[in-house]
C-alpha cells in the first residue's frame, strides 16, 4: 500500500473524493499497482503500458490487451461504478456493528440484491486467514468457542420438525477463536467441540511452549503436554489473576452484537464470512477509518466470488 497516497478521513470526505471524475480509478490503481500498472495478459510494464483516460482503461503496446482496474478483483464484471464500491468498502470496514444490505441499498442507490452480493465480496477482501495461519508470538493466548443461532423454539415449524424438536445448542453453529492478548484474534466455524477438534486447532496455531488460557471444558485437556495451559472454571469464577478468557469473550460480544442486531438472519453456510468481517475490524481497531478502508481496498485483487458460487449453485471462490 502506497503510504504517500492521499486517503480520505471521513465517510463524507470519501464520497466527495471518490465522486470526482477519474479519482476512484487512480486511487484503486495506486493501491493495486504502487509501482505502476502492468499488462494483465503478457506482463509488460513501464512505457509498454499506457492509460486511456477516455475509457478509464489501460492498454498494452505489445499484445494490445486492454483492462480496467476491476479486472482480477472482487469487483470484476460488476456494472456498479467504482465510487459506489469504494464507499461501500468504507462503510463495511468502519461500522463497528456491521452494516446490512438494506442500509447499503438505501445509502448508495443500488438494489438490495446487489448490495448483498457486494457485501459478501467485500468480506472476502477482509478475510485474514481464519485459524489457518499460525501466530508468530508465544502469547499469552486465550482460546474459547461460542454457539451462534437463534432459539429453536423461535424457528419456523418446518425447521423445528426437521431438527426433531431439539432445543439445545447441538442445532447451532459453533465458532472457535484464539486471541493473542494485546494482539490479534483468529476465528472460524468448527463442526463440534470434541477434544480432537479443539486441541487440533490450538496445536496448529499456537507454538509449543506458549502460554494458553481456556475455560474448564474437558476437551482442552492434554494441551499441557506442549503448552503452559491453565484453566478457569466459570462455575466458580471468571477471573483468577491472569487466568481468564475475558479478551476472547469481548470479541464474541462484538460478533454477536453484529449478528443479532445488524444481520439478524445469517445462513450457517455464510457464517465464516461474517466472522472474518468482525475479526478484521477487531484486529485493525487501532487504525483510523481511512487506514482500514485502504487496507481492504488494497486487498481486493486476486480474489473473486461469483453469484452462483455464493448461493451454492455451482462454481467456487476464485483466488
Amino acid at each position: 500500500m502506497d503510504s504517500t497516497q492521499k486517503h480520505p478521513k471521513t465517510l463524507l470526505e470519501a464520497i466527495r473524493y471518490f465522486g470526482q471524475p477519474g479519482v476512484a480509478v487512480q486511487y484503486l490503481a495506486g493501491l493495486r499497482w504502487p509501482d505502476g500498472a502492468f499488462c494483465q495478459k503478457c506482463g509488460l510494464t513501464g512505457e509498454d503500458v499506457y492509460f486511456m483516460a477516455s475509457q478509464s482503461r489501460w492498454k498494452c503496446r505489445g499484445c494490445k490487451a486492454q483492462w480496467s482496474v476491476k479486472v482480477g478483483t472482487i469487483m470484476e464484471d460488476s456494472a456498479l461504478p467504482l465510487d459506489k464500491w469504494l464507499s461501500a468498502i468504507w462503510m463495511v470496514a468502519n461500522c463497528k456493528n456491521g452494516i446490512s444490505s438494506y442500509e447499503i441499498h438505501r445509502a448508495l442507490g443500488v438494489t438490495q440484491k446487489s448490495a448483498w452480493f457486494m457485501l459478501h465480496r467485500i468480506r472476502l477482501a477482509m478475510k485474514a486467514g481464519g485459524l489457518d495461519l499460525p501466530f508468530d508470538g508465544r502469547g499469552p493466548f486465550e482460546a474459547d468457542e461460542t454457539f451462534v443461532g437463534g432459539k429453536i423454539s423461535n424457528k419456523h415449524l418446518g425447521v423445528r420438525k426437521a431438527l426433531g424438536g431439539r432445543v439445545n445448542s447441538s442445532a447451532k453453529a459453533i465458532v472457535m477463536g484464539i486471541l493473542e492478548r494485546g494482539g490479534r484474534v483468529r476465528a472460524k466455524t468448527i463442526p463440534n467441540v470434541t477434544g480432537p477438534t479443539l486441541r487440533g486447532e490450538v496445536e496448529k496455531n499456537v507454538k509449543p511452549g506458549s502460554t494458553l488460557y481456556t475455560d474448564a471444558l474437558p476437551s482442552y485437556r492434554g494441551l499441557e503436554k506442549a503448552l503452559f495451559h491453565e484453566t478457569v472454571n466459570h462455575l466458580e469464577t471468571y477471573v483468577r489473576g491472569k487466568v481468564h478468557t475475558q479478551g476472547i469473550e469481548n470479541f464474541w460480544s462484538l460478533l454477536k452484537r453484529s449478528l443479532n442486531g445488524t444481520y439478524v438472519n445469517v445462513e450457517p453456510a455464510h457464517l465464516d464470512s461474517y466472522v472474518d468481517e468482525q475479526a478484521f475490524r477487531f484486529n485493525e481497531r487501532d487504525r483510523n477509518d481511512g487506514q482500514r478502508h485502504a487496507m481492504v481496498a488494497a486487498n481486493v485483487g486476486g480474489k473473486r466470488l461469483t453469484y452462483k458460487a455464493l448461493i451454492g449453485k455451482s462454481g467456487d471462490v476464485a483466488w
